[in-house]
C-alpha cells in the first residue's frame, strides 16, 4: 500500500483540541518507559533505570507536550525543550505543562523539525513520537536530529507503521479506536495510511550511520528507532 500523505502541521484549533482529548496515556507511558529502559541498557554508567539519558532533552513534534510531561514525571532530573510547528498545539501544551506544575522544567519552542535553530551537539537526547508520518520526506528530519545530538546521546523515535493492505488498516482502527468517535477513528486511519515502513526508514538513516538493527517493530502498529550516537574517537 502506497503512502497517503497527511498535512504536515495540525494548525486547526478544533483538530488540535480533539487530538489533545484523545487518550494516549498508556502509549505515552510506554514511550517514556521504553526510552528510559534503552538509556539504562546502553548507559556506560551502569544500567539502572534513569541512567544514561542525560539532562537536556529535545522533543520534536511535541504536540500538546504529553510526552515531556510524562518524562518529567518518571525522571526527576531532566529538562525538556518541547518543539512543534503548530501554534494551536503549543497553546494546549502550555496548559498541560502548567497543569503538571512543570513550567520550570519544560520550555516550549515553535519551530520546523526539518530546519532546527539549535547549535550542533546541543542536546543529550532527541525524541519524537508520531511526527514522522506527517512528513512527505524525512531525510532532513533525521539529519537535523543527529546534528543537534551530542556524541554519546540518544535518538529515540517512534511512529506508526503503514500496513500492507487497507484491510489491515481497518482491522487496526477497529481494534484500537473502537471507543472513539468517527472523527478520531478517521484521524487514526489517515495516520496509519501515512506511516512509514521499517525498510523505508532504514534506507533513509543508513547513510547517516544509523544501522538497520536500531529500528524494530515495538507493537502491532509502531516502529521504534532507538540509537545511541557514538562518542568521538580520540585521535
Amino acid at each position: 500500500m502506497q503512502r497517503v500523505l497527511e498535512p504536515e502541521v495540525m494548525d486547526n484549533l478544533d483538530e488540535a483540541v480533539e487530538y489533545n482529548e484523545m487518550d494516549f496515556t498508556e502509549v505515552n507511558r510506554a514511550f517514556v518507559s521504553d526510552l528510559l529502559a534503552f538509556a539504562a541498557a546502553t548507559s556506560p554508567d551502569g544500567g539502572e533505570v534513569g541512567s544514561g539519558l542525560g539532562t537536556d532533552i529535545l522533543d520534536l513534534g511535541t504536540g500538546t507536550a504529553r510526552i515531556p510531561v510524562e518524562l518529567c514525571r518518571q525522571h526527576p532530573a531532566v529538562r525538556v525543550m518541547a518543539s512543534d510547528a503548530s501554534v494551536e498545539m503549543l497553546e494546549l501544551a502550555r496548559y498541560n505543562i502548567e497543569l503538571g506544575h512543570l513550567l520550570d522544567r519544560v520550555q516550549l519552542h515553535r519551530g520546523d523539525a526539518k530546519k532546527l535553530v539549535f547549535s550542533r551537539e546541543f542536546f543529550d537526547a532527541v525524541l519524537s513520537n508520531s511526527l514522522v508520518h506527517h512528513l512527505p520526506h524525512c531525510q532532513d528530519f533525521f539529519g537535523e536530529a543527529l546534528r543537534v545530538l551530542r556524541p554519546g546521546g540518544i535518538l529515540f523515535v517512534r511512529d506508526l507503521f503503514r500496513p500492507e493492505s487497507q484491510s489491515e488498516v481497518e482491522r487496526l482502527v477497529v481494534l484500537h479506536t473502537a471507543g472513539e468517535n468517527e472523527r478520531s477513528q478517521q484521524l487514526f486511519r489517515q495516520s496509519l495510511q501515512a506511516g512509514w515502513q521499517i525498510e523505508e526508514i532504514a534506507q533513509v538513516v543508513a547513510p547517516m550511520g544509523v544501522p538497520s538493527s536500531a529500528i524494530s517493530m515495538t507493537s502491532d502498529r509502531h516502529w521504534t528507532l532507538a540509537y545511541r550516537k557514538p562518542h568521538l574517537q580520540a585521535t
